[in-house]
């Protein structure tokens, strides 16, 4: 993920090491280098910042951190760089939403901890609002919130398991003064996720044994004071190590009484899932996979939607998720990374088991009239028959961020059908987004946007999916250089990153064979954030 290319600073260094040494025609040779770099690095890229996605105001962040629910706002927690835009000195940013569609960005929550002898980069975590002032940290009869992350130690090659506390809403932390609370002296052991769980009175946190494929399960009273209760795992993909580990009871078809949990694992992997599932249950000691770990459960079928974790706290008792779009094959400035829209998560009975539903969040869904213009397209029920009809003239405005939703009706005589997004004027170059009938699956393909870009390499990527009934639903949300896809109403996701030319901003629907376009609107984002 980081650049491995000197910064400005660096080469600054040593030129002036080069100058002590006189080696004067060296320096002549590396200041115009000097300054060529300078440009690139500072070079901005406003074109691909994101509408109605989060991305920091400045430089880097990864994984989403410590989401919280307070005083009426989600609170969003996030690995940053507070001084560079690429990976390093690693911090907790923060931000505030009331919609999750404009943020607000905050000063830095908890920076780095330096001392003459360490560093401790503050890695991935979660946060909660102790209630019960369970820990101690509470002044006044308010409770802290408490931040439970993983303290990276570089110089010492180990990670263990840090607490913070904040009597500010947020706003600021203080370090536990008898941190690590868990400390296995292990150099991959990381991102601790923390719930109150009301059965058991107790606070669980299961937190990532990287390299052993497997989720450590604890329990403590106080958040202070931890227990090992079980390990989950080697179990589904273990190919690449386990991060980010968290655990959720979500309710099943639409029924509040029916609860199971969800394990969710990011797996990183080049073949398999970047984020797996397993769907059990947990009694406040063990979770217990129905598949007893012998299935692969995929959350997102693109190659960029990673280290996800959910608002547990959402009003109407939703589950959230949220994932970080990761990519290295493009520089932004001066920002680099940003956030997938989030998503409400359900579980539905299927013919192959319980599986996991991801649809973009009704809270977003419900703002978005706020910042786009919405419109019907074309009329309904229409025939696209082995054609291509342009959307370019029906559209209020023009741009890379907008929100398609559509349904197609489709038969034995269809092959693909879908939208041609990104798409520049003369139609020779587009990323197409759809559903191939032929294979049974939500597809999206790359291809022509990249051809000739030998830094990519998952030009399509795919999902199985079934017409319910003979139609076929699909969001595509576009937004400047991300490309999210829900088929089926979120039986099915595929998120990847895009990073079309500026004027490349064209859109059409098409169908290979014969297809029906049953209805379809489109939101124009048009307002900044």
């Amino acid at each position: 993920m980081a650049s491995h290319l000197p910064t400005v600073n660096q080469l600054y260094v040593l030129t002036t090491q080069i100058m002590l040494r006189n080696k004067l025609i060296v320096i002549l040779f590396l200041l115009p280098a000097l300054k060529g770099f300078a440009q690139k690095e500072a070079a901005p890229t406003p074109q691909w910042r994101p509408k109605y996605h989060f991305t920091p105001d400045k430089n880097w962040t990864n994984d989403p951190n410590g989401l919280l629910f307070l005083n009426g706002e989600f609170q969003l927690y996030y690995q940053h760089n507070p001084f560079e835009n690429k990976w390093g000195h690693m911090s907790w940013g923060h931000a505030t939403s009331k919609d999750l569609v404009a943020w607000n960005h905050l000063p830095v929550a908890i920076p780095e901890i330096v001392h003459p002898d360490t560093i401790t980069w503050i890695y991935s975590g979660s946060a909660v609002v102790d209630k019960n002032n369970t820990s101690g940290f509470g002044i006044k009869g308010k409770p802290p919130i408490v931040a439970i992350f993983t303290g990276d130690q570089p110089k010492q090659h180990k990670e263990s398991q840090f607490i913070a506390y904040s009597n500010d809403n947020g706003m600021t932390f203080t370090q536990y003064s008898h941190n690590p609370v868990i400390d296995l002296n292990k150099s991959d052991f990381r991102d601790p996720n923390v719930f109150w769980h009301e059965a058991s009175k107790q606070w669980i946190m299961t937190v990532s044994m990287v390299n052993e494929h497997m989720v450590r399960i604890y329990g403590s009273p106080n958040l202070k004071e931890w227990t090992k209760l079980s390990d989950f795992g080697p179990a589904g993909y273990t190919r690449n190590g386990w991060e980010c580990p968290s655990m959720l009871p979500l309710v099943v078809d639409n029924d509040p009484t029916k609860i199971k949990w969800v394990l969710f694992v990011s797996s990183g992997g080049d073949h398999g899932p970047l984020i797996q599932y397993f769907v059990g249950d947990f009694d406040g000691t063990t979770f217990k996979d129905d598949n007893n770990g012998t299935k692969v459960l995929q959350v997102d079928y693109g190659d960029c939607f990673y280290a996800a974790i959910a608002w547990r706290d959402a009003p109407q008792n939703k589950k959230i998720l949220l994932g970080w779009l990761q990519d290295g094959r493009r520089e932004t400035y001066p920002w680099k990374g940003q956030m997938s829209i989030p998503h409400d998560l359900s579980l539905k009975t299927t013919d192959e088991g319980l599986r996991l539903i991801q649809a973009p969040s009704s809270i977003v869904t419900k703002a978005m009239p706020n910042y786009a213009t919405q419109k019907s397209l074309l009329q309904k029920n229409l025939p696209i028959n082995n054609t291509r009809i342009s959307l370019n003239k029906e559209r209020p405005h023009s741009g890379n961020s907008y929100w398609i939703n559509a349904e197609f009706d489709v038969s034995k005589d269809t092959k693909k059908v879908g939208f041609n997004v990104v798409e520049n004027p003369d139609i020779t170059k587009n990323v197409t987004v759809g559903y191939d009938a032929e294979n049974g699956q939500l597809f999206v393909d790359c291809t022509i946007a990249e051809m000739g870009n030998k830094s990519r390499r998952n030009l399509t990527q795919t999902a199985p999916m079934k017409p319910i009934d003979g139609v076929v639903k699909i969001q595509v949300l576009v937004d400047n250089s991300s490309l999210e896809v829900f088929g089926n109403g979120g039986e099915k996701v595929i998120s990847t990153m895009i990073y079309p030319d500026i004027d490349a901003t064209n859109v059409s629907v098409f169908a290979e064979g014969k297809a029906v376009l049953k209805w379809m609107n489109i939101w124009d984002v048009n307002q900044k954030k």
